[in-house]
């Protein structure tokens, strides 16, 4: 009688296969244990605690990634020295700036001239 050696690693397969599916699963629903708390939000929750607005700390969560440190060029842009008149800063924090990868909304509308002039005293 001859044994079909392929069977065992289909069992194996499948075995794999409905494990992955039922630790996502379970994954699923602890996603907020395993993540941790998210930085955003813990800095949206400490601002409005003080209820400050700190451009140095949303420049280094939302702008350095694209702009580069100290927001002196990178994927995007130098935004130090004054690169860009004011009034050009404030339309493409509020609105982004279309076929780059700019988005709007990056900044609350009430906090966009703080942010105009963080980075208008960067140096």
């Amino acid at each position: 009688m001859n044994k079909n050696p392929v069977v065992p690693y289909l069992l194996i397969f499948a075995l794999g296969i409905g494990l992955i599916f039922f630790m996502s699963l379970y994954g699923l629903d602890q996603k907020k244990e395993i993540a941790g708390p998210d930085e955003e939000e813990a800095t949206t929750e400490e601002n409005a605690n003080t209820g400050e607005f700190d451009a140095e700390a949303v420049a280094q969560q939302k702008c350095v990634s694209c702009h580069g440190d100290n927001l002196s060029g990178g994927m995007g842009p130098a935004l130090n020295g004054q690169a860009f008149p004011a009034e050009e800063m404030h339309d493409a924090i509020k609105d982004g700036v279309p076929g780059t990868a700019m988005p709007a909304g990056l900044v609350p509308d009430e906090n966009i001239d703080e942010m105009v002039e963080y980075i208008l005293s960067l140096d």
